[in-house]
């Protein structure tokens, strides 16, 4: 059954369901949810349910930041369900046999849940579908929840292809079909009395988290999304001319909140819409991105940590250069600014995630999977279709069709800090060296450069680009 067909299946829900539940995992909002909504449509009561997976501990995927940012995100659903008169329940343990658990207690008829792109989500949306059939409960999947369109709501006409691999046909496509109407949050929930709940997560028990994490939930993604749009000097306004500037830091800074539902962002590809102007149509554009890495992940789950497009690359394994390279300490100012605002906030400019990731995998010549996984430990947006697929581009292996681009971090960085603002800010041994020259410390007198505790290069770009086109052309390309 296609995802489009399920989804319509939640309005034919039958109103003799008195209990229902509603499994949230990365749409934790009131706001434009659908899922609630349906399951309010179809039961006399809901259990709201948020379950802290075991799978997602053992698969490593718990990181810190994102732990810390999940405890505000539940805490902040609880309230918004609490206004409502309802709240949320917790539970701890194997998603499906907490869910079955659940259901077993309330003699609910439906759980409903958004649909989910990773195969981490395919996996369990069959597993609850095969447990919850024992149980004679329904599982009624909701798409256009986590993305705008469903993963695989449009493929290349005539291609016999499941997805599109080109970013600008899909565009296209997903501009024409247009995103569905917004729902209204819900006035009232009702939870059975009798449900019980764990404690929520307290953010306070994470430890080693970044120092500079941001805020998590709904009430804070609402607001931060309201002066964003709001703000036309340095917001959305400014977006389209200013989004790759590193110290003017234009970006919306939302990422983390669409990775963790708390914003819809069919919510917010009509908001900003209806604000309008070239910045809005740029913010729209990214969220049209994060839906295609999604209908690719969708159709190609392997892609996680497999080679979407195999190029044969025999990567270098230096242990020196790649721990130099996580604690910023490359030599090269702009890549250790990113790398470093990366470990102080949890989250990177997206212009310093491109000029990283490519450093480390086509200067450094080092797998992208290192670089994915070390993202993936302190992103708090660490989002596996996005990250995966964006190290993937970076690297070549992915859908860029351009796999042999290099970018070198001295362009970059005259380019994207060109006064060294950014470097200063995140790299302070250098912050006495005015203007660009802080880009290259090591072209300064000896006895200057004895003055500031930072390295030499790792490595000699020249040197690495010829080591790396010579690597690529004497390998076959599939």
């Amino acid at each position: 059954m296609s995802r489009m067909s399920r989804t319509d299946r939640t309005d034919r829900t039958s109103n003799t369901d008195r209990i229902a539940v509603v499994l949230f995992t990365s749409d934790l909002r009131v706001h434009d949810q659908p899922v609630l909504r349906a399951a309010l449509r179809g039961a006399d009561e809901v259990v709201p349910l948020f379950v802290l997976d075991d799978g997602v501990r053992a698969a490593g995927f718990a990181a810190p930041n994102r732990r810390a940012f999940l405890a505000d995100c539940l805490a902040d659903l609880d309230a918004e369900l609490r206004d409502r008169g309802g709240r949320l329940v917790v539970r701890t343990g194997a998603v499906v046999e907490e869910v079955v658990r659940v259901v077993s207690e309330t003699g609910a008829r439906a759980v409903h849940v958004a649909g989910g792109a990773s195969g981490y989500a395919l996996r369990r949306e069959e597993r609850l579908r095969t447990a919850l059939a024992h149980a004679r409960c329904e599982l009624v999947v909701h798409d256009a929840v986590v993305t705008v369109l469903p993963p695989g709501a449009e493929t290349p006409t005539g291609s016999g292809r499941d997805h599109f691999a080109v970013f600008t046909p899909y565009h296209r496509r997903w501009e024409a079909a247009g995103a569905r109407a917004v729902v209204a949050a819900p006035r009232a929930v009702r939870v059975p009395e009798r449900v019980v709940s764990d404690r929520l997560p307290s953010r306070t028990a994470v430890k080693a988290t970044s120092p500079a994490l941001a805020t998590g939930g709904e009430r804070t993604a609402r607001r931060n999304l309201n002066s964003w749009l709001s703000d036309t000097a340095s917001g959305i306004g400014a977006y389209e001319n200013r989004h790759d500037d590193l110290p003017g830091d234009a970006t919306s800074r939302l990422s983390p909140y669409f990775h963790f539902g708390c914003l819809s962002p069919v919510e917010a590809v009509h908001r900003a819409r209806r604000k309008g102007g070239p910045g809005a149509e740029a913010f729209v554009r990214q969220l049209a991105w994060r839906d295609f890495h999604h209908q690719v992940l969708a159709a190609r789950p392997a892609a996680s940590w497999s080679n979407y497009r195999e190029r044969n690359d025999r990567w270098r394994s230096d242990p020196k250069e790649i721990a130099a390279w996580k604690a910023g300490l490359t030599g090269y100012p702009v890549v250790d600014a990113a790398m470093r605002q990366l470990a102080h906030e949890g989250w990177m400019h997206n212009r310093g995630r491109l000029l990283v990731a490519a450093f480390l995998t086509k200067t450094l010549y080092v797998d992208w999977r290192v670089g994915a996984r070390h993202f993936l430990s302190l992103l708090v947006d660490g989002d596996m279709a996005n990250n995966q697929l964006n190290w993937q581009w970076a690297a070549g292996t992915g859908t860029d069709t351009r796999p042999n681009r290099l970018l070198n971090p001295l362009t970059q960085a005259k380019r994207f800090d060109p006064h060294g603002e950014y470097v200063r800010r995140w790299v302070p041994e250098l912050a006495d060296l005015a203007g660009p020259a802080v880009h290259q410390p090591w072209r300064l007198k000896a006895q200057d450069r004895a003055r500031f505790d930072y390295p030499t290069p790792i490595v000699d770009l020249t040197a690495a680009r010829e080591r790396f086109e010579k690597a690529r052309t004497s390998t076959p390309v599939h």
